[in-house]
């Protein structure tokens, strides 16, 4: 019974130091989003004050930094439902070349650094490990949130991230070789076991996907089946990142491969978006729990040492992957942009950084400052992934004849185009409104329907659509809504269209939105929700059957 308390207690403590953290989270991120900067320096912040070096309201050995890992492992996964195989190798050799040749001259570089300041060869190869490493979690979130993702920058940074997440296993394997004085044989057969572990992980969900997946999905309908869809993504996230776990593998790389087995379904954007809500509270825990390994207190009695390391960082690991990108004949901006975005150390190089010292290579000194300047790189990030474009977009204009650099600002300078037309519902009036959007060639026209059969009429007489939610913000966002003209919602509930005029309201204030009201006593509620023109259907019919009942009885009688 005592042995139950305390273990009741202990559960108990913990969930009070999540609610500590996410609270301080919250406040903290509400600020800086307040002052146009982004929430993830207010999480990182929250768990530095909140930790060991300041107040010790949340140990580093409590439940906390297990639970926020699963954060990485669900954004991972997120990630992964937008990437196909096919997808994926359409990322080009600049991701698989390009990711190897960055970790390579990123560790060798920071090495050499270490030696010429007098660092050991073992100690300064673990340091060059340490730094190799960009942080995933931190840049896809703020790519995805400035709709870049998908941008040339974006794409490259996706697949470098991408290679430096496969070689974390190999990057722990040799650091802890070199802790135990392994000779490069033992270094080569560790190696040789991760990539056959990371290989059979593959053909195991290769086998899952194309065999058992494809089965299940058939059975459901999103409509009818949304809860099982949900309990089915997270089934396949979590048991994907311990499957991975299991096997001495990154667990976000389980989770990103479990996301590509799932993307080529229809259901891929909806769960995505589903899930969206409990993948927040994870990223949010995760990144507080990164700044709980900070300690300011060493950080102001060493600010010039840790200012120094933080800066060489930053403009040594961004410009290797700028050369390593014009290197593969990526454009001068894309390449720069590339380089800042990915310039900072990740999460995983602070693992690399204690597996160091905890097998003796480095000194608590050096720890500290690994650690410290980690931080201080995250913290720059959000501003860096903002500032990368611009950046990018000024270097070409200095390198470019003044014509072209001229081109290049009026370019940047001329509004998006917003040629896009949504329809939600694609029963008869929403066929109704593809008609007129077909006979325009300038227009483009994405049907969104909760339906399967809709869905594949739409797409047989060669429009696009997508099968989901329409009032789901992500979703909207996923499928273009910054560029649409126009949203037609022609769905009969009244609730949803009104949720769905709500989410577009939110997103955009330009889009016009045109609704469909059943009921007359419907149109105040859709007005007042941001509908731009509501079809009266009571009205129309009204004015339908009077014109009816006056044609009859303009018309002669027969007798």
């Amino acid at each position: 019974m005592v042995l139950a308390a305390t273990e009741h207690s202990e559960v108990w403590e913990v969930l009070f130091q999540l609610l500590v953290l996410l609270g301080a989270a919250l406040v903290l991120g509400m600020i800086f989003e307040r002052f146009r900067q982004s929430a993830i320096v207010g999480y990182l912040l929250a768990g530095m004050l909140l930790g060991p070096g300041v107040f010790n309201v949340i140990s580093g050995d409590s439940g906390v930094p297990l639970i926020a890992e699963l954060g990485v492992s669900l954004l991972l996964f997120a990630i992964g439902l937008e990437f196909s195989a096919r997808r994926l190798l359409k990322l080009g050799r600049v991701a698989g070349i390009g990711g190897m040749l960055q970790v390579s001259l990123t560790l060798g570089l920071a090495a050499l650094v270490c030696l010429v300041i007098g660092l050991e060869i073992k100690s300064s190869l673990a340091v060059g490990a340490t730094v190799a490493l960009s942080s995933t979690a931190c840049v896809l979130r703020l790519l995805t949130e400035r709709a870049e993702l998908d941008s040339v920058h974006g794409r490259t940074s996706l697949g470098i991230l991408l290679l430096q997440d496969v070689a974390v296993v190999p990057l722990v394997i040799f650091v802890t070789m070199l802790a135990e004085d392994g000779g490069m044989t033992q270094v080569g057969i560790g190696l040789a076991k991760a990539c056959g572990l990371i290989l059979a992980l593959v053909i195991s969900f290769l086998i899952l996907s194309r065999f058992v997946l494809p089965g299940m999905m058939r059975q459901m309908s999103l409509a009818r089946d949304r809860e099982l869809l949900v309990l089915l993504a997270i089934v396949l996230a979590i048991g994907s990142a311990v499957s991975a776990h299991a096997l001495d593998l990154s667990p976000a790389l389980g989770a990103f491969l479990a996301g590509m087995m799932l993307a080529e379904s229809p259901f891929a954007t909806q769960i995505r978006s589903d899930i969206g809500g409990l993948k927040i509270i994870f990223i949010t825990l995760f990144f507080a729990s990164v700044g709980m390994l900070g300690d300011p207190v060493w950080i102001a009695q060493n600010p010039l040492l840790v200012l120094t390391a933080t800066l060489a960082i930053l403009l040594g690991k961004g410009l290797i992957i700028t050369l390593i990108a014009l290197l593969f004949r990526l454009p001068l901006r894309h390449a720069v942009a590339s380089g800042i975005v990915l310039s900072q150390v990740g999460e995983f190089g602070i693992v690399i950084g204690g597996i160091a010292y905890q097998g003796g290579l480095v000194s608590e000194e050096i720890t500290q400052l690994i650690v410290s300047s980690t931080l201080l790189t995250l913290f720059a990030t959000p501003m860096l992934v903002k500032l990368a474009a611009p950046l990018g977009y000024r270097i070409h204009r200095l390198t470019q004849p003044k014509t072209a650099a001229d081109n290049t600002l009026t370019q940047m300078a001329s509004p998006e185009k917003r040629n896009l037309v949504i329809i939600v519902g694609f029963g008869p009036s929403g066929q109704k409104v593809a008609e007129e959007i077909q006979a325009h060639d300038n227009i483009d026209c994405l049907v969104i329907d909760i339906r399967a059969n809709n869905v594949d009429l739409a797409r047989s007489i060669g429009l696009k659509a997508a099968l989901g939610d329409a009032s789901n913000l992500d979703f909207l966002l996923h499928h273009g809504l910054s560029r649409a003209r126009a949203v037609v919602i022609t769905i009969p509930d009244h609730r949803t269209s009104i949720r769905i005029v709500e989410s577009v309201r939110t997103l955009s204030d330009r889009t016009a939105i045109i609704v469909r009201a059943r009921y007359h006593s419907f149109v105040e509620d859709l007005e007042r929700a941001g509908a731009t023109i509501t079809v009266d259907e009571e009205h129309h019919t009204g004015s339908k059957l009077k014109e009816a009942t006056s044609e009859i009885l303009a018309a002669k009688p027969d007798n």
